[in-house]
């Protein structure tokens, strides 16, 4: 009888290790499932943060999309800024190539984008370049923004927004004002110059002659 009691009490011994083990598998099972669901998570987060920015604005009445500018698009905004002065606005930065090239040429240049993402990109590249003194980046919409005080305007717009600009633009600048707009030109204004070819088409408009032409 003494040897069978303790096979029972062996038995239950045995029984009770494989509890503890089974529980012990259960809460590392549980502890992995919540570490991988905190790691999606914080990636689907992370994925929203980054990429609301660039939605948001295909939500807007307005669609102003972020489309970087060729070389040779930046190099025909420079030419239409030979022999100007001022400072200069570019309307929509992106990534803040224009601003950054009009620096290099001696220009104050000023960026206004709605994406903060781009601004602080923005930023860090004309650190990099050596002109952060000369160019600046906001966050801002380009329809809260008045515009009075540049003397150049850059503007890289699409077709439904240029007829609604061309009016804010107009009522703003003052004579000496020049806007160069970049892929698509304004659509009742005349411009005093073009240069390029597809879409690296830049349109001068110069503000003097255009409320000159008027009677």
């Amino acid at each position: 009888m003494n040897g069978g009691g303790a096979e029972r009490e062996g038995d239950t011994e045995s029984e009770t290790g494989s509890r503890l083990r089974a529980i012990a598998n259960g809460l590392k099972k549980s502890s992995w499932g919540f570490f991988l669901t905190g790691i999606v998570g914080g990636a689907l987060v992370a994925v929203y943060a980054v990429a609301t920015p660039f939605l948001t604005p295909a939500l807007r009445k307005i669609c102003l999309p972020f489309v970087p500018a060729t070389t040779k698009q930046i190099a025909n905004v420079v030419k239409m800024l030979h022999c100007r002065r001022g400072s200069l606005v570019d309307i929509g930065s992106g990534d803040g190539r224009v601003v950054i090239a009009a620096a290099k040429e001696g220009f104050t240049a000023v960026g206004y984008e709605l994406n903060p993402w781009l601004v602080w990109y923005s930023r860090y590249r004309a650190w990099r370049e050596g002109v952060q003194d000369s160019a600046k980046f906001y966050i801002s919409d380009l329809w809260k923004v008045t515009f009075s005080q540049y003397t150049n305007v850059v503007v890289f717009g699409v077709p439904q927004m240029m007829p609604q600009l061309e009016e804010k633009l107009e009522l703003e600048l003052k004579d000496d004002a020049r806007v160069i707009a970049c892929r698509f030109p304004f659509p009742r204004w005349t411009p005093d110059h073009v240069t390029g070819e597809g879409v690296d088409t830049v349109w001068a408009y110069d503000l003097s002659t255009l409320r000159g032409r008027r009677p």
